[in-house]
Order: C-alpha cells, then sequence, then structure tokens
C-alpha cells in the first residue's frame, strides 16, 4: 500500500494549498444566468455543478456564501446554465468578478432571448438549459449546523444545442470543448484522451 497523507479537515491539511478542490477534480462549471425581480441581469461561474437526474432533468450548483445568482434563482424561480468552453473560457472567467456590474456587459457577451424562462441566455455558448428552480437548499455539518452555503437545483424545461454539435444524431462532448474546474488558484481542464467502458449485464 502507498505511504498516506492523512489529516481531518477540521485541524487542517498540512499541505501547502489545501487538496480537496484539486482531489475532487475535474468539476463542469455552473455557468448561470439569472434576472433579479426587478429585472437585473446576473452572470457568475459556479465550480460546485453537476447533473443529478435523468427525468425529469435535475441540475444544480451550490454557493458559498449567498450571492445574487442564488437570490435571484429563489425569487424568481428561474435560471439558465450555459456551457462553458475553450472559445469562451476567458470571457467566462470575466464573469466571476465580485464588482456590482451587469456581467454580461462587463464581459462584452451578448445575452440571447430564453423560449420558457425570463432570464437571458450566453449567446456564445453552445449549449443552454433553460431552468425552473426546484429547491433552493442550506447546507448543514454532520452535526445538523447550518452552514452558510446554499444548493440551488432547478428542473431543465428547455434545452438549446449548436447543431454543430451533433453527429450522426449523437452530442459529440469533446467538439464542443467543455471546460472544467480543477484546483489550485487557476486550473482549468479540457476533455483528453476518451475510451469507452460499458456496463456488465
Amino acid at each position: 500500500m502507498a505511504d498516506m497523507h492523512f489529516y481531518e479537515p477540521a485541524d487542517g491539511h498540512g499541505l501547502a494549498h489545501d487538496p480537496l478542490n484539486a482531489i475532487v477534480a475535474p468539476r463542469p462549471i455552473g455557468w448561470v444566468s439569472t434576472l433579479s425581480a426587478d429585472g437585473v441581469r446576473n452572470l457568475a461561474p459556479y465550480s460546485f455543478f453537476n447533473l443529478f437526474n435523468y427525468r425529469p432533468p435535475i441540475i444544480g450548483f451550490c454557493s458559498v456564501g449567498w450571492k445574487h445568482s442564488v437570490a435571484n434563482a429563489k425569487d424568481t424561480g428561474e435560471f439558465v446554465w450555459n456551457l462553458a468552453t475553450r472559445d469562451v473560457a476567458e470571457a467566462m472567467n470575466t464573469t466571476s468578478t465580485t464588482e456590482q456590474v451587469d456581467e454580461f456587459a462587463f464581459s462584452g457577451l451578448e445575452q440571447a432571448a430564453s423560449r420558457l424562462v425570463k432570464p437571458g441566455r450566453v449567446a456564445a455558448s453552445h449549449v443552454q438549459f433553460e431552468c425552473r428552480t426546484s429547491q433552493v437548499v442550506q447546507l448543514a455539518d454532520a452535526s445538523g449546523g447550518a452552514i452558510e452555503s446554499w444548493l440551488v437545483l432547478g428542473e431543465v424545461v428547455g434545452i438549446h444545442i449548436d447543431r454543430d454539435l451533433i453527429v450522426d444524431g449523437v452530442y459529440d462532448t469533446a467538439k464542443a470543448r467543455p471546460i472544467m474546474r480543477g484546483g489550485g488558484r487557476g486550473d482549468y481542464f479540457e476533455p483528453g484522451e476518451k475510451f469507452e467502458m460499458f456496463r456488465p449485464r
């Protein structure tokens, strides 16, 4: 067996940098657009994001701290997820600003109208999910104590896919060049080598 570094997170990791988000990596990016109840646009990337169910499709993102995306998704009941790809990576990164601005305007990104929800889509994104908020859950630790992090879950009610990414009726994940969050201060990844493995019967 390998020589293992062990630590209890409550006591600190004892390393130069917290390894947690580098171990659980790469992670898809929740690039979320919302509207406030007053109609103010917001666009922000979240590294805690994933797909949680097929039928109905449920996706979710988690915000460390109560931020505009959470408040807007809760107040209006709607949000849009936009696929972050290599060609829009720099613009996506710009939308992570903590300045109180319209991130679409700040990043120079064009907004496209959604069909079923009010928040707009990132026009340059190759895939977008229109969502209706199904749950907003404040996380808790093992003893039941509330944590200042909120998980926002939403039912996907409409999906937009760039037709160029559909090859012989199959969505081509690698062709889209999605970027994923790694650990460290600024580590990102895009798909590398593909291999197939099928479940046993």
